[in-house]
């Protein structure tokens, strides 16, 4: 699939769907999709740094995940702790981040994403962003009660500041979310953020997701005209300098 190099989204967001019906359906225990979505997460990653991403955010592990069994959360966990590996993100100049509640999380997960993220930060080619123990209501309910409890006068509050108290002020809203897995609905992820995100869904199970399913994603996102809210003439007028 061919993409033009000049349009290449600046910040990709991913819902990493479909790692437990991958296992279930080769009969394997669900923890062994997860393993091999972690190996899908290392080609992508690598792959976006070579086609000049500068965000890639993740959606690892939600709020409401923490609702799911606990053998399979306590193995989430383990699997989180093992897989961040320095090595991946050093050889990349990758920076990594996090976004969600960390409070939530075992302390040697937060003291190994604490790890990373200082010896990471010098890193400039792209930035990794892991949303785990994320959800956007969490985070919206969370800002509101950061904002009453500094008593922010109502007067104050506009769209750019409360994108600059939420837990992505650091970087710009993604240009394009994708789903694999082939559910249609965003789960809680980034709300706020992807408010004018191109939208893409694939029925591809997140661990056989490959760099030629990525290739396409974006290609589709380059077929679009990204309006904003504009009219076809207004966008048309502004590239012709009109």
């Amino acid at each position: 699939m061919d993409i033009r190099q000049g349009n290449i989204p600046q910040h990709i967001a991913i819902i990493m769907d479909g790692n437990g019906r991958w296992a279930m359906e080769r009969g394997l225990p669900r923890t062994n999709g997860h393993q091999a979505g972690v190996e899908t997460v290392k080609r992508i990653t690598e792959e976006c740094v070579r086609l000049g991403v500068k965000f890639l955010t993740l959606y690892t592990f939600s709020t409401e995940n923490w609702n799911r069994p606990v053998e399979e959360v306590s193995a989430l966990m383990g699997l989180i702790l093992t897989s961040l590996e320095e090595e991946i993100f050093m050889k990349n100049n990758v920076r990594f981040r996090t976004i969600g509640d960390k409070q939530r999380l075992p302390e040697e997960v937060r003291m190994k994403i604490d790890e990373l993220e200082q010896h990471t930060a010098a890193n400039t080619a792209m930035t990794a962003v892991i949303a785990l123990s994320y959800s956007s209501r969490w985070e919206i309910t969370e800002t509101i009660r950061q904002m009453m409890a500094e008593d922010i006068k109502p007067e104050d509050i506009t769209e750019d500041f409360i994108s600059s108290c939420l837990q992505t002020s650091f970087m710009p809203d993604p240009d394009l979310l994708i789903r694999t897995g082939g559910e249609l609905r965003i789960s809680n992820y980034l709300l706020w953020q992807i408010a004018y995100s191109e939208l893409y869904f694939c029925d591809t199970y997140w661990p056989d997701f490959m760099e030629a399913d990525l290739h396409k994603a974006i290609a589709d996102y380059q077929g679009r005209q990204r309006r904003f809210g504009k009219t076809e003439k207004q966008i048309e007028d502004e590239q012709s300098g009109k």
